[in-house]
Parts: C-alpha cells; sequence; structure tokens
C-alpha cells in the first residue's frame, strides 16, 4: 500500500501543455478514480504516475519518495491497461508469471504467488488454458491477476473494462470492487464512464481539458459540484438545466430567483453572484416530480422520447430550447407527443453563475 502526492504536476509534449499544474494527495489504501470526457488528460496522468511518460515539470512522490527520476519498474506500481495484452502462446498461469520469472523469482514463490492471484481472481480451473480459450472477462482477470502476482504497492488501471459488453462490465466492476475490499490497497483507476466513478471510488477525481475540477467522495460531487461541469458530469441521466436570473437579494443573503415564468427563494454566496444576473438553475432527473402540489415550481412539456425500462422511465422533453430528461415510476405509462406539468421543489435546484461556479450549497448525506 502506498500515499501518492503530485505537486504542481505539468506535462508537455514537444510546446502542447496537456496536464496543467495538477495537485493531488491520495491515501494509503484509497481506491481512487480519475474521470472525465475523452481527451481530458487521465490516461496521460496514469501514466505520469507509472512512469511511461516523463513530468516536465512539478514532482510525483510515493510513500514520500521522490519518484521523477525512477525507472517504471522500480516504482512499486503495476498497470492493467485496457487491451489484455496476453502472450497468446503461453498459458494462463505462464502468463501470470511471466513477469517474476524475467525478474528472477524463485520457481517456488512464483508458484506461491500465482496460486494465490489465481484464488482471489476464481481462476484455478483455467491456469492450463491459452487466452484464446477465455471469454474476455477471463481475459481482464489474468491481465488482474498478472499485476497481483508482482505483489505492487499501488494498481494502475487504465479503463480495464471498455473491451467488454454492458453484462461483464457489471461483473467484472463488482470484481474489482471485491478485490480492493481483500487487498485494502492503493489503486488508481481511470475511466470516461461516471457510473464505474460512483460505485467504484473512495475518491473521484474530475478532469477537464488537463485540470482538476473537483475531487471528493462520490456524495459530495453527486450533492454539492463545485461548477457546471461536474454538475452535468457526474449522475445518469445528467442533470438539467433551466436559464434563470437573480431578480433580488435581502439582507440574509437570499435571492429572489426567477425561472420559467415563476419565482423561488434559494440562498446563494453573494461574492459570485449579484442582483440581475443572468444564471443556469439544476435539477436532477429524479428531482422532478410528477406531484405538482408539492413543487415550487412547474413546467409543462411535451414529451418527444418515453423510455420504458421496467423499472424505471426516461421521459425526454423540451422546455425553452433546453433538453430535459425526467425520471419516473416504472409504472408511468406516458408516450410520446404527450403533454405533461411537472414540478420541482427549490430544495432539489442547483444553481450556477455565468462562469459556471456553484452559488448555492447542499448538504451531503450522512450514513
Amino acid at each position: 500500500m502506498a500515499t501518492i502526492k503530485l505537486t504542481n504536476v505539468i506535462k508537455r509534449f514537444n510546446d502542447i501543455e496537456t496536464i496543467h499544474g495538477v495537485n493531488l494527495d491520495l491515501k494509503d489504501g484509497e481506491f481512487v478514480v480519475f474521470v472525465g470526457p475523452s481527451g481530458c488528460g487521465k490516461s496521460t496522468l496514469l501514466r505520469l504516475i507509472a512512469g511511461l511518460e516523463d513530468i516536465t515539470e512539478g514532482s510525483l512522490e510515493i510513500n514520500d519518495v521522490n519518484m521523477n527520476n525512477v525507472a517504471p519498474a522500480d516504482r512499486g506500481v503495476a498497470m492493467v491497461f485496457q487491451s489484455y495484452a496476453l502472450y497468446p502462446h503461453m498459458t494462463v498461469e505462464e502468463n501470470m508469471s511471466f513477469g517474476l520469472r524475467m525478474n528472477g523469482v524463485a520457481p517456488e514463490k512464483i508458484k506461491e504467488q500465482v496460486a494465490n492471484a489465481a484464488n482471489i481472481l476464481q481462476l484455478n480451473e483455467l491456469l492450463d488454458r491459452k487466452p484464446k480459450q477465455l471469454s474476455g472477462g477471463q481475459r481482464q482477470r489474468v491481465a488482474i491477476g498478472r499485476a497481483i502476482v508482482r505483489q505492487p504497492e499501488v494498481f494502475l488501471f487504465d479503463e480495464p473494462l471498455s473491451n467488454l459488453d454492458a453484462e461483464l462490465r457489471v461483473d467484472m466492476r463488482i470484481q474489482i470492487a471485491q478485490l480492493h475490499n481483500r487487498l485494502k490497497s492503493t489503486m488508481i483507476y481511470v475511466t470516461h464512464d461516471q457510473v464505474e466513478a460512483m460505485t467504484l471510488a473512495d475518491k473521484i477525481v474530475v478532469l477537464r481539458a488537463g485540470n482538476v475540477e473537483q475531487v471528493g467522495s462520490p456524495l459530495e460531487l453527486y450533492h454539492n459540484p463545485s461548477n457546471e461541469f461536474v454538475a452535468g458530469f457526474i449522475g445518469s441521466p445528467k442533470m438539467n438545466f433551466l436559464a434563470a436570473s437573480v431578480t433580488s437579494i435581502d439582507a440574509d443573503n437570499m435571492a429572489t430567483i426567477a425561472v420559467a415564468g415563476q419565482s423561488v427563494q434559494l440562498p446563494v454566496d453573494t461574492n459570485k453572484v449579484s442582483v440581475n444576473s443572468q444564471i443556469k438553475l439544476g435539477v436532477r432527473p429524479e428531482h422532478i416530480t410528477e406531484d405538482t402540489d408539492a413543487a415550487d415550481f412547474t413546467l409543462n412539456l411535451d414529451i418527444d422520447v418515453a423510455e420504458h425500462l421496467g423499472g424505471l422511465t426516461y421521459l425526454y422533453g423540451q422546455y425553452d430550447n433546453e433538453k430535459l430528461t425526467i425520471e419516473v415510476n416504472g409504472g408511468n405509462l406516458t408516450r410520446h407527443g404527450e403533454n405533461i406539468t411537472v414540478g420541482i421543489k427549490k430544495q432539489d435546484c442547483y444553481l450556477f453563475n455565468a462562469q459556471g461556479e456553484s452559488i448555492i450549497q447542499r448538504p451531503v448525506p450522512k450514513r
């Protein structure tokens, strides 16, 4: 297990800067997920930690030891890539033990470590098979097993589930979570899938264009996003946004918000917003209700598409040129083309100023 600290880390490829002064403190035994859209720099940041790319400026420390000039093999890290990268002519056992054999580890020790990893990943019955005889999920488990036998201080996962189908992704996600619970190792996991981030992480690092937008627990990011980008990225389906404006602010920092031709009062950070400011009001799909009597303001929508999934139904419509998604009970029978009225409670609202900064704080549920 290990602590990891990145201080003002910058990465340039020739004159192009792709990572812009990243600062992170990762605790011993944490499961940390780097998440963000394609091209945001999450895989590059992982490769900097692994030593597969050189840090241009700043420092990387593992267990308080500077790793900037330490070779990848000497950093105590093991990486699981998106591609399985198994040797096709070797058995599962030979693939898992290859790195140890190359490093001159004693045969008895190799056998012990491979057996331990095979037991953890339920590969005992597959040790004599070759990769072509395995399913995608089994191959990925072998790739993870190859990392486990090295007994690293840090596990690095670079989108390891993206080559699997939907059902296998869910199964492997559970297995990776169980692996972390069992090994208690520090793990860093890269994905563009925020569902994976929410379900696996102790700590999520949201990246955009080489910058860290926010760091926190899944619930912290879900309930208190620091800006509009994080709010729209964390949560599935994504948050809805409505155009709004601030018409007045009283002495207690309570603002009157004009939205959808109605008014609602909410507390705001007066350092980030002023009277007559144009803002965005956010609300998550599950917080838009059909119970309009309990709502603080309402919307009238024409439904473009209704997705009936059994346990849930998603309704897609538009209000004032803004696309809205509503999550309702699976028994809802609304069809496309219908007009419905829905309500929103003020305690379910998020507010963002013109710069995209959050201007309202909401409580995070306690365990």
